[in-house]
């Protein structure tokens, strides 16, 4: 099966030949957050995830509490439906999804769009995984991966991409949680992490199911 990172650089790749200027903006803005450690401040492991209670898109409302009754759980930030990395991401988890509710977990997924935004209904009923929507990036901050998006790339997605942000995330849309995962065991402590403020890579599934055998 393709790896998640295969996938993800070949669309880094067709961007850079498609739009090299705007990728090469990326990369800079990328490196500048790197040199400033942005994502450093994300909760680490042994610390205690905090609690949460968010809408589904039906607007029933999900805490970690209840989830972690039933076992471990892996909870994963994402930009919104409308980042190709984050469905490429996602994809790539359904694809897992069998192994990762084998070993008795939940997977949650969070991002900012409203709560019947965050997915479209067909695309909801092939996944079979937990959507929440963290409307104000309150929960993002908690976790210590909220990113005041830099205005580059907010004109990017307003003019290249006609992507009204404002509207998607209900009036907070220059915030936007980096692409994280985090791996909990039932006692909602963090035993596994993934965090890097480049948008464009992600953590392999294959990586979530080994740190979720380690529980076991």
């Amino acid at each position: 099966m393709t790896k998640l990172k295969e996938l993800t650089d070949a669309k880094i790749e067709a961007g850079r030949k498609a739009k090299p200027e705007f990728m090469k903006g990326v990369d800079d803005i990328i490196d500048k957050a790197k040199a400033f450690q942005q994502g450093s401040d994300a909760i680490k492991v042994g610390q205690k995830a905090p609690n949460f209670e968010l809408p589904n898109p039906e607007g029933k409302s999900i805490s970690l509490e209840t989830l972690l009754d039933k076992g471990p759980v892996v909870v994963t930030f994402y930009r919104g439906d409308w980042c190709p990395y984050c469905n490429l991401q996602l994809r790539a988890l359904q694809a897992k999804l069998d192994d990762i509710h084998a070993l008795g977990t939940t997977l949650v997924a969070i991002s900012p769009q409203v709560p019947d935004g965050s997915m479209t209904k067909s695309e909801i009923s092939n996944m079979d995984f937990t959507v929440l929507s963290d409307q104000d990036a309150k929960v993002a901050s908690q976790y210590g991966v909220a990113w005041e998006v830099p205005e580059f790339l907010m004109e990017h997605m307003r003019v290249d991409r006609n992507l009204d942000l404002e509207t998607i995330n209900n009036g907070n849309g220059n915030i936007l949680p980096i692409p994280a995962t985090f791996v909990l065991n039932s006692d909602g402590v963090v035993t596994w992490n993934y965090v890097n403020v480049d948008y464009r890579t992600r953590s392999e599934p294959d990586e979530i199911i080994e740190a979720l055998k380690k529980l076991s």
